[in-house]
């Protein structure tokens, strides 16, 4: 779980994306994004509530859940569901983008560090006078560790 002492992301860097979006700078807020920003993968709301109850923020998950929805729909933070999980994600929304390959046994998710859609981004552009805003890519399968234990096809 992340620690909010890990602080790779300042204060003054939350509350300038907060407030580029609009939205009021509140300690319970910028407890949920120092969270965000300095965690490897998306965490699901309860993992960002326990992380929080952890380092003695006080805070009801209701609250956690409020706070992400709003959130999302300013567009600080990304909402995503992965592949045979029944929880939503959570990430901030950077202008660069992410893939993955997310292990169907641990879950584990390891980035994926080139994008292999830039060219096909191209091609609609050309082919079909389509403008892409964006992707989201998430690779499933087996990573290294489990796919000994992947049934054999």
């Amino acid at each position: 779980m992340v620690s909010l002492q890990e602080n790779k992301s300042s204060e003054s860097d939350i509350n300038a994306l907060l407030a580029k979006e609009g939205v009021k700078s509140t300690k319970h807020r910028k407890a949920i994004l120092e969270l965000l920003e300095n965690s490897d993968i998306p965490l699901t709301a309860d993992e960002i509530f326990l992380a929080l109850k952890e380092n003695n923020t006080s805070i009801w998950l209701s609250t956690v859940y409020r706070t992400l929805e709003m959130l999302t729909e300013k567009e600080v933070v990304i909402k995503s569901t992965l592949m045979g999980e029944d929880k939503a994600r959570y990430e901030i929304k950077h202008d660069e983008h992410k893939h993955r390959f997310v292990c169907v046994e641990c879950h584990k998710m390891i980035p994926l560090l080139d994008c292999p859609l830039e060219e096909f981004e191209k091609k609609l552009k050309t082919k079909m006078d389509f403008d892409v805003t964006g992707h989201n890519l998430e690779i499933y399968g087996y990573c290294h560790d489990c796919k000994h234990r992947a049934p054999q096809k």
